[in-house]
């Protein structure tokens, strides 16, 4: 059963349009992956579901409620989350500080203790530091810390933009890692990656966009043996780890 649902989307910039008719569906419970080259309207497509940019045309649907026209804040409320590209962290805020944070929504104390709890499960490093500012933290630290804001209204859905974007190996394999763990969880998940290969491994299926139009969509596993799709995006190779 679809959780979210884009028909035919078209946004952009301003006046600078930059998706020309975007669909995809992520079912309840799966891992979707989003590829294609620099430019192909990725990470523009998880802002137009969360309004931040101008839309232009389509319908966007989140577990049967339209997301046209919502406000951010009533988009998390209605249990989908957003974790952006970039390690975006509040540096002069502890790691506590942080995630609490991420459940301004949530007015229940035991709610927010609760999911706090959670996420110091998931990321036992942010549980050894609670105290600790942000700011200095490691990249891969702040992204696992973006990460565990990004489930403290425990959503429904998590989108996640490039996180594994400009870090070590280590932390790489740990995002991947702790992504799969989500969704054994029972977290429905969307990524958008540059690392293409890795992404389709972890996921139950996939699109490549390319100029702001889908281009291919399948199985994990199919994109990854699709010769065209390992030519033009996976760098020619059979992904491996």
């Amino acid at each position: 059963m679809a959780l979210l649902e884009l028909r035919d989307v078209q946004a952009g910039y301003g006046l600078i349009q930059i998706l020309h008719g975007v669909s995809l569906t992520v079912n309840e419970g799966e891992i979707v992956a989003v590829i294609g080259p620099n430019g192909a309207g990725k990470s523009t497509t998880f802002k137009v579901v969360m309004n931040l940019i101008t839309f232009l045309g389509g319908e966007v649907v989140f577990d049967g409620n339209s997301l046209v026209g919502q406000q951010p804040h009533r988009v998390l409320r209605l249990g989908l989350g957003y974790v952006p590209q970039g390690r975006v962290v509040f540096s002069t805020m502890t790691v506590r500080e942080n995630l609490e944070m991420g459940a301004y929504l949530q007015r229940d104390p035991a709610k927010v203790r609760a999911a706090m709890d959670y996420v110091f499960s998931l990321f036992p490093r942010l549980a050894e530091r609670p105290r600790q500012l942000a700011g200095t933290m490691s990249g891969g630290e702040q992204q696992m810390l973006a990460m565990g804001r990004g489930l403290m209204m425990r959503p429904r859905m998590l989108m996640l933009d490039e996180p594994s974007l400009g870090l070590s190996p280590r932390f790489v394999d740990e995002v991947f890692d702790k992504t799969v763990q989500m969704a054994q969880a029972g977290l429905t998940v969307m990524l958008v990656e540059q690392n293409a290969a890795r992404a389709l491994e972890i996921s139950d299926r996939g699109y490549v966009l390319e100029l702001g139009r889908n281009r291919f969509e399948g199985t994990g596993r199919e994109l990854l043996d699709n010769p065209e799709v390992r030519r033009m995006y996976l760098g020619g190779q059979r992904a491996g780890r």
